[in-house]
């Protein structure tokens, strides 16, 4: 295992809160290190690629399409970050789709920084978000714009859907 493997629950000092404390996720499962900067449309991310096992493979990379995980962990963070601010908790995101997922890698090695950049491009009244998305590293890049469904309230969304 080498080093990489991170508790991504950092928090900087340009930045007031921990990652963890915006995502709905927990444990393993956040995958961003830290806010870089995020402000009314747009965050930047940062992350380093771990080999906990979690998406990592045996020669010590993770597959590229893990990418689009890490940009709506972006997404996800945002949204924590926008719902913090008004004062309210954290709630679920619902990843629908991408269009035109693009990496010039198949993988990722373990150990390395990438930074992930999401701005917000369509917000339309049912609550569907569009995120322009790209994912940069050293000799990598990886863009799309992820479709997601963000209501106000998902435990109601839910139970509207009899879920």
């Amino acid at each position: 295992m080498c080093p990489c493997s991170s508790d991504a629950a950092e928090q900087t000092a340009d930045f007031p809160y921990a990652v963890a404390s915006l995502l709905p996720q927990s444990g393993r499962m956040v995958l961003i290190d830290r806010v870089l900067e995020a402000g009314e449309g747009h965050i930047t991310v940062e992350l380093t690629v771990r080999d906990d096992g979690l998406f990592s493979a045996p020669d010590h990379s993770v597959p590229a399409w893990v990418g689009l995980e890490f940009m709506a962990q972006a997404v996800a963070a945002y949204s924590g970050y926008q719902r913090r601010l008004r004062g309210q908790a954290i709630d679920l995101g619902f990843l629908l789709g991408t269009r035109h997922y693009r990496c010039s890698a198949g993988s990722f090695r373990c150990g390395e920084k990438l930074t992930v950049r999401a701005e917000k491009i369509i917000e339309a009244a049912n609550d569907m978000v569009v995120f322009d998305c790209r994912l940069e590293g050293d000799n990598i890049e990886a863009t799309s714009k992820l479709n997601l469904l963000m209501p106000q309230d998902s435990q109601k969304f839910l139970a509207g859907k009899g879920v």
